[in-house]
């Protein structure tokens, strides 16, 4: 007979297997369909839907996990990122490794905007942001970008223009290769001082 302690022991790390299997198929099916179901996510997970629901009660909350963990994924990557120098320059850095990580959840972006309430996708790009906003107070200091304006404005802008250049690459209109520069030109003429 087993002992209490390791049958609790035994669920718990199965859980955190199930949970682990279903957010990267969540990943993977909402890469690909950003209206998969969660009947398709928990076959992809290989659980069943009610093993599914008994860790995420709704897709909604599923859709949110995958995205949190895309979000601290891309945070990883934009620490990386070089803002040391010309703040115009920086921003042109941080602008590339930010549209890399859009595109590359581009999909996943999608499904979040259509699935979570108003202004999660955005309270969810709060530690990315505070990246932005800490290099344009910089170039305002150095008298490269515009202070006419408030610093949270300019950062809803370049929030806005990145995920508006992710709509116009779903619909065709511009490339994936396009959109860097046709985002860095935007903002750096919109953040230029007035």
């Amino acid at each position: 007979m087993r002992r209490p302690d390791v049958a609790v022991t035994t669920r718990r790390a199965d859980a955190q297997r199930n949970i682990a299997a279903i957010l990267t198929a969540a990943a993977e099916c909402l890469s690909r369909d950003p209206a998969a179901s969660t009947s398709e996510i928990a076959k992809a997970a290989g659980v069943g839907r009610v093993t599914l629901y008994g860790h995420f009660p709704s897709r909604a909350e599923l859709v949110d996990a995958v995205f949190v963990q895309a979000i601290a994924t891309g945070e990883d990557r934009l620490g990386q990122v070089d803002l040391t120098g010309d703040p115009r320059d920086a921003l042109a850095r941080l602008i590339e490794s930010s549209w890399q990580l859009v595109d590359q959840y581009r999909a996943l972006l999608l499904a979040a905007q259509d699935a979570l309430p108003p202004g999660r996708v955005q309270e969810l790009h709060a530690d990315p942001m505070t990246r932005v906003e800490r290099l344009l107070e910089r170039g305002r200091t150095e008298g490269v970008f515009r202070t006419d304006l408030p610093t949270s404005w300019l950062v809803s802008v370049m929030h806005n223009v990145m995920h508006g250049a992710a709509g116009e690459l779903q619909a065709g209109r511009i490339t994936s290769a396009q959109a860097a520069p046709y985002i860095t030109a935007t903002l750096l003429g919109a953040f230029a001082p007035a």
